[in-house]
């Protein structure tokens, strides 16, 4: 888990091995237990055993923002198998779209940094 400060803004990283869309749907489905309050529970995640699936999800925040920036990191690293679930309570202070990309980009990399 990885934890930052944005103005604010509360971003939560978790990074995850798994093996198939079941376990990415058990991960997601507890990180919304966990974080009922939280305004965006966004993610990303790239599954190869045999078929390749790749899917990110904004949730709410503007298009591009969030899945797409988490998702990146994730090819860059060049991983498979693996998702990163990013949560998010918002601060007050809107960050814009670059400093979306920027939060979601820098929270993901440290949660795969622990992994």
């Amino acid at each position: 888990m990885s934890i930052l400060e944005i103005q604010k803004s509360k971003f939560i990283g978790y990074a995850y091995h798994v093996n198939d869309v079941k376990n990415v749907e058990e991960i997601l489905s507890a990180q919304r237990k966990d974080h009922k309050k939280a305004t965006h529970i966004c993610y990303a995640y790239k599954i190869n055993s045999g078929v390749e699936i790749v899917k990110f999800s904004d949730d709410g925040e503007p298009q591009g923002t969030a899945g797409r920036p988490i998702l990146s990191v994730i090819e860059k690293k060049k991983l498979n198998n693996v998702i990163v679930v990013v949560v998010r309570y918002f601060g007050g202070i809107k960050l814009g779209a670059g400093g979306l990309v920027r939060a979601y980009t820098k929270t993901a990399s440290l949660a795969l940094g622990e992994l």
